[in-house]
């Protein structure tokens, strides 16, 4: 809000957010759009934006005011008007929100969830040559930080039912944050999947022009449409410029770098392909299934009650015990190393192997997962690793914390937890390597 005087003076002319004004100060004159007063500054000063595109601040006092029009409107775009082009591949877009429909908020200054999918097709005019879009539709309009499991359920229902309707793949705008974690949980709960669906986003809010999000859309359409893969995966950025695009399997992807446009890595195997601007696609030698016929089912129960708990240094086990008291199932450990948890400990009382063989006891499922990112786990090289084995911890292999706690919750929510106690070490849809090359490091 502007302070008192400002808005008197604003009220007396009718101008608002939007219209077109003109302040004159000391015999100098600023000419622009009126904007909403930032969270953050001094509530005297009127924010304009200039014709050069900048925003100013002007200290109102001693100042006069002049309304002079209206001011420009955004273009709105309804959902649905997106232009068909039947002759093409048909592929389905479904929004979640994020930074790739994100825009510049002017009331806070920051960026805010606030396009439209349409808003974002708008600027991509070569879409229409790639592929028919056949389905627009907006789950939600959130940062990837709110997004749980729910999310995923919805996301999961909605694929299956384009997949099933026609649509010879689907794309999914999502945040960068925790999009590894939703592309792991799809990859998980669309059953007999048979044609790709992809995940994009954007490290570049899309209203700027060093914006990431369009080259993006490109390629992942592009897999979508044409790729012969029957796989949920992740295509963004592979370098900072605008070379080309990796498509990274779902379960075997990790962002690694907060604002880097290339923050998204293949994590123990290859990239699927790589994936250019123009619409060619070349394997890069990661495993991937191919596009089959068949009806896709979305299995969705997922179990909320699973932690992600991280041993460090000094850690202390009690909180083992804080989340079996809160009635959760199960438990990922990010152990050091191999999967190492503080085990023989100086003064021998914080010892995490009692407090897991405990929880195991209980009937909840604990797993290990390995901090290092890289490599697997191992519940046998080291002594520790045999004693927290036999407390009744499983490993996860290679499987990265974040895919490991998905698969625990899915598995969780559609089996006894013995059975999902069992299957968290197999294998189920490319999760786990049987081996881990070396040239698969940093890849």
């Amino acid at each position: 809000m502007y302070s008192d005087a400002v808005q008197r003076a604003l009220d007396s002319i009718e101008a608002k957010p939007g219209n077109r004004v003109r302040l004159t100060k000391a015999g100098k004159a600023y000419e622009g759009i009126l904007l909403p007063r930032p969270d953050v500054g001094d509530e005297g000063c009127v924010v304009l934006k200039l014709s050069s595109g900048y925003n100013v601040g002007i200290e109102f006092k001693g100042a006069k005011l002049e309304r002079l029009g209206e001011g420009a409107k955004l273009e709105s775009f309804p959902l649905g008007k997106v232009a068909p082009n039947p002759g093409l591949p048909s592929v389905s877009f479904v929004s979640t929100g994020g930074t790739i429909a994100s825009r510049l908020d002017y009331v806070t200054g920051g960026v805010r969830m606030a396009m439209t999918p349409e808003e974002i097709f708008f600027a991509i005019p070569e879409l229409a040559d790639r592929v028919n879009v056949s389905s627009v539709s907006q789950l939600s309009n959130i940062a990837s930080e709110d997004m749980g499991f729910r999310g995923w359920q919805s996301m999961a229902e909605a694929a299956a039912r384009e997949l099933n309707s026609g649509a010879e793949g689907v794309v999914i705008t999502h945040g960068t944050d925790t999009m590894h974690y939703s592309s792991a949980a799809l990859s998980f709960m669309l059953l007999n999947l048979t044609k790709p669906v992809v995940f994009v986003g954007a490290q570049r809010s899309s209203d700027r022009g060093a914006s990431d999000a369009f080259m993006n859309i490109l390629c992942g359409a592009s897999v979508a449409a044409r790729g012969d893969f029957a796989e949920v995966g992740i295509c963004m950025h592979a370098e900072p410029d605008d070379s080309f695009c990796l498509f990274l399997k779902g379960t075997k992807a990790r962002k690694m770098h907060t604002s880097r446009r290339d923050a998204f890595r293949p994590i123990n195997c290859k990239p699927i392909a790589r994936v250019f601007p123009d619409g060619r696609i070349e394997l890069s030698g990661g495993a991937h299934r191919k596009r089959a016929q068949g009806e896709v089912a979305a299995a969705t129960r997922f179990e909320p009650k699973v932690a992600l708990v991280k041993a460090y240094p000094g850690s202390l086990p009690e909180i083992i015990g804080f989340y079996s008291s809160k009635g959760f199932k199960g438990i990922v450990i990010e152990g050091t190393g191999l999967g190492h948890v503080p085990t023989q400990t100086p003064d021998g009382k914080d010892s995490w192997i009692p407090h897991v063989a405990e929880a195991v006891k209980s009937g909840m499922v604990v797993a290990v997962a390995s901090q290092c990112i890289y490599g697997r786990t191992n519940p046998f090289v080291y002594r520790n690793l045999r004693l927290l084995s036999g407390a009744g911890a499983v490993h996860c292999e290679d499987m990265t914390p974040e895919t490991a706690f998905v698969k625990l919750g899915w598995l969780l929510g559609n089996n006894p937890p013995e059975e999902a106690k069992k299957m968290m070490p197999l294998n189920l849809v490319g999760e786990i390597n049987p081996r881990v090359r070396h040239d698969e490091f940093l890849v």
